[in-house]
């Protein structure tokens, strides 16, 4: 009598998707694509960072320049600052060390460099936070955000989607890939407005940028709080220009 052979099932096959260095069930994967939706309700989408004034200032005019600027933005600017804390705040989640995260959501609340800037990160984390309570609440995640309140700490949207995402069990690597797309994706979004770009110019970007996202993952999970910071002063000069710009769709 032959003997039946066991499949070795691939990581898709047992409801796993592997993303860097980690992985999300399928279950996770749905959730951090329903959190980080533009559907989801933070405003998002009223948010350029910056980008409404590059345009006006001739400084991001086709889609080379929209993909060169966003690079920068992620590797160099707020991307980069937000995955450092990002990473940070999932860690000490991860840790059940709440005094270690007020320290990190703290920091990050301080670390923007405009009042737009710190807008747009602020009202996005409070935002998210009080959604993610109501309907996926959760001992720890109620408690915390609860502290955080009474400490007068607003999170960045990058210290509350990673509170979440630890608090729920869901890996770094994908949950800040994802963090990262829907970023890039928004200001992408705002670029084709702007610019204006066709909608298929702005999926070129997003596939140029989908190795980039990997490298900030990466460069994010390996990065001490020292070293915390951007070095985008242009990018800063272009937000707060942007705070007096007298026609603008955008907040930021």
């Amino acid at each position: 009598m032959r003997m039946a052979m066991p499949i070795a099932m691939t990581p898709a096959a047992r409801g796993i998707a592997m993303t860097g260095e980690g992985a999300a069930h399928n279950g996770d994967l749905l959730r951090l694509m329903t959190w980080l939706s533009p559907a989801f309700p933070v405003g998002a989408y009223t948010y350029s960072h910056g980008l409404e004034f590059a345009v006006e200032d001739g400084q991001v005019a086709t889609r080379e320049d929209l993909v060169a600027w966003l690079r920068v933005v992620l590797h160099h600017g707020c991307g980069r600052l937000d995955g450092g804390f990002f990473t940070a705040a999932w860690q000490a989640t991860d840790g059940d060390d709440r005094a270690a995260f007020e320290a990190v959501a703290a920091q990050a609340d301080a670390a923007r460099t405009s009042a737009e800037l710190a807008l747009e990160a602020s009202a996005q984390g409070a935002a998210f936070l009080q959604t993610v309570t109501t309907v996926w609440p959760t001992p720890r995640l109620t408690a915390w955000a609860d502290a955080l309140r009474d400490n007068d700490i607003t999170p960045t949207a990058a210290v509350a989607v990673a509170l979440a995402a630890a608090d729920h069990g869901i890996a770094l690597a994908p949950a800040l890939a994802a963090y990262y797309h829907a970023f890039l994706a928004n200001l992408v979004s705002a670029g084709v407005r702007l610019v204006p770009l066709g909608q298929t110019d702005g999926q070129r970007a997003m596939a140029v940028l989908e190795p980039e996202i990997e490298r900030a993952v990466a460069a994010a999970r390996d990065r001490p709080m020292a070293d915390f910071g951007t070095a985008t002063p242009m990018v800063d000069w272009l937000s707060i220009q942007h705070e007096t710009q007298y026609t603008r769709l955008f907040r930021s």
